[in-house]
């Protein structure tokens, strides 16, 4: 029997790795015999980088699964480190990828987590501004994945700190934003209210040969009620009075962009990505800004590995009626389901409207935390929970699997 093993991170909890390891273990215990291939996947957000560029399919037969060491992800690619301007102008060393050759459709592909240099968790709750935060490190990144002559690049556009539409990319590839007096705009979001006029002649020209993708793990429009600000303003430190400042700012900048750009943002989906870094892409280095999922998928080659699999295993840290949303779990089932491969779900937890997942490719799932247990703690026993889970959904799975 072949089961194909691919969960997201759970966030806080454990790596994409380390939570398919974990359910290896448990499944292993029902099904000592099957050939168990770890494929770690991602949906644009946090752990983007670490799954394109780590992950090679890695299997494991019978002995081993249980007990002893854990199963070893193979290497896969490379890691490189630069010094970038963080959100709020401080210097720091953020990290970028290559990923490993042998893999389907990532021959010369780099890989670009924009958090890693723009990102939420780089900032202290205090010192969060969106109004001021920028992607210019981002953009830093992308020039250096160009210097090293790559022309196909994946950005995981998860965990912003900014709210500028993606201006401080463009910024540190050469373009300019200028107010009425023709003076070069400073970096963020609020300043953006200011726009008056986007010059990307001196935009840097090997963009032009460069392939570029915008894994979004949202898929909110740019402005509006459900728009980038008013969506995740707020835990990026803005205010109500905030929020309203920063969506009118971002609307002004959709509308210099179709006046002297000649392109719509606005009726876009994912364009509100990052905190409108998804439109700046799109717009202004004609990125193409698609399902973060889906994009990860396609480059770990999953339609492949999921041809002769008997059964695929998906896991994330919370099920909920926000999985149905662009998340990895379903854009692996809906895969699975299309190959008429079963597909089971193992999470750390549930959350509202899970069940209604049980139909949309899921055919069960089990929840590794039992009810009432303290976070710290079933964070602390998150490789045994989940393993003990896989082992449960793995016992109910038994019934949906071809006699051989």
């Amino acid at each position: 029997m072949n089961i194909l093993i691919c969960p997201q991170a759970f966030k806080g909890g454990l790596r994409g790795i380390e939570a398919a390891q974990a359910i290896a273990r448990g499944l292993g215990r029902v099904f000592p015999q099957a050939r168990l291939v770890l494929l770690p996947v991602a949906d644009g957000g946090d752990g983007t980088l670490e799954t394109l560029v780590s992950a090679v399919p890695s299997p494991l037969t019978g002995e081993g699964q249980d007990g002893g060491e854990s199963p070893v992800q193979q290497p896969g690619g490379r890691l490189f480190h630069t010094a970038v301007t963080g959100p709020l102008g401080e210097p720091l060393q953020a990290d970028w990828g290559v990923m490993d050759a042998r893999g389907q459709a990532n021959r010369q592909t780099a890989v670009i987590e924009l958090a890693r240099a723009s990102g939420l968790a780089l900032l202290s709750e205090g010192r969060r501004d969106p109004r001021r935060a920028t992607t210019y490190g981002t953009g830093q990144l992308l020039r250096a994945a160009l210097d090293a002559g790559y022309r196909r690049i994946i950005i995981g556009l998860g965990g912003s700190a900014t709210n500028d539409g993606g201006a401080g990319i463009a910024q540190a590839l050469g373009a300019r934003f200028l107010d009425r007096a023709g003076r070069e705009l400073p970096t963020g979001g609020a300043a953006l209210s200011r726009l008056a006029e986007i010059d990307l002649v001196p935009l840097d020209p090997r963009l032009r040969e460069t392939r570029i993708l915008a894994a979004a793990d949202v898929a909110n429009p740019l402005c509006g009620p459900e728009g980038a600000s008013a969506t995740y303003g707020p835990q990026k430190g803005a205010t109500p009075e905030v929020v309203t400042e920063l969506d009118a700012a971002l609307y002004h900048f959709a509308q210099v962009v179709r006046r002297d750009l000649g392109v719509e943002v606005l009726a876009r989906l994912r364009m509100g990505a990052a905190g409108g870094a998804g439109a700046g892409l799109f717009a202004l280095l004609r990125a193409e800004v698609g399902s973060g999922a889906d994009i990860v998928c396609d480059a770990l080659g999953l339609d492949a590995a999921l041809e002769g699999a008997d059964l695929a295993v998906v896991g994330e840290g919370r099920l909920d009626w926000q999985t149905a949303y662009d998340k990895a779990p379903m854009a692996v089932a809906r895969r699975a389901q299309r190959r008429g491969v079963p597909v089971i779900a193992v999470a750390g937890s549930f959350g509202p409207g899970y069940e209604a997942l049980l139909g949309q490719g899921i055919a069960l799932a089990e929840a590794a935390a039992p009810a009432g247990m303290p976070l710290a703690e079933a964070l602390a026993r998150a490789p045994e929970l989940v393993a003990e889970a896989a082992q449960r959904a793995a016992q109910r799975a038994q019934a949906l699997l071809p006699t051989r």
